[in-house]
């Protein structure tokens, strides 16, 4: 008897049993006599939820007007002249003027490629000149106008003559890159009302087309200069 004693002493010593808090989450768990497969699934749901919350708030927390600016850093709240239109945006100091378009203000016409500047899908207008708007720092544009494709329709909704050109000579394809093309274009005729089909290639040659359609493109260019 003694030595049974003895053992069973020593095993509680060597493999001691594990203890919970009668009052804490694992015995509220137990109390409720939850199965092991709802405890799995509710570690996984809570875990979700912490996860989204964490995104979302932690997303949209740099969005009051409130904070503080940082030293040497810029004015968030800033005003931008797009399509004629100034509007207020909040925008982080290393925001690209596509994401802000986009994702701020909701013009998707403008849209991102290769987003490092070399397909030309997101060209806009800055005061005239193309620009690849995944590579331009909304910042730098405070003072400036830009135009986006939606800029382009009339008041009471005419198509510019590039995009109707664009229409009229099957230009897009796919059509992603479509967008790009027309403001190069638009960029083009403004500057030189009539150009030549190697100047308006050589004009092109920033905005890459996956289908390969230039000739049509170059067609609708040639087009549109010839109706304006």
């Amino acid at each position: 008897m003694t030595e049974n004693t003895t053992i069973d002493t020593a095993a509680e010593t060597e493999y001691p049993q594990p203890r919970y808090d009668s009052a804490g989450p694992v015995a509220a768990i137990g109390n409720s006599k939850a199965s092991r497969r709802s405890f799995i699934k509710g570690v996984i749901a809570s875990g979700a939820v912490a996860s989204s919350a964490s995104y979302v708030f932690g997303g949209l927390s740099g969005c009051t007007p409130e904070q503080a600016a940082t030293p040497g850093g810029v004015e968030r709240l800033m005003s931008l002249n797009v399509n004629g239109e100034v509007r207020r945006v909040d925008v982080l100091p290393n925001e690209t003027l596509a994401m802000t378009l986009r994702y701020k203000l909701n013009l998707t016409g403008t849209k991102l490629g290769c987003d490092r500047g070399e397909c030309g899908a997101c060209t806009v207008l800055v005061d005239g000149v193309p620009n690849y708007s995944c590579s331009t720092l909304t910042h730098t544009v405070r003072d400036k106008a830009v135009r986006t494709i939606e800029g382009l329709e009339s008041p009471n909704g005419d198509l510019h003559p590039v995009q109707q050109a664009m229409i009229d000579e099957l230009g897009p394809q796919c059509g992603f890159c479509t967008p790009g093309q027309i403001m190069s274009a638009v960029a083009l005729l403004e500057a030189n009302p009539s150009p030549t089909r190697d100047e308006a290639r050589r004009w092109l040659s920033g905005n890459l087309c996956r289908c390969g359609a230039y000739d049509h493109y170059l067609n609708a260019v040639m087009r549109a200069a010839q109706s304006a």
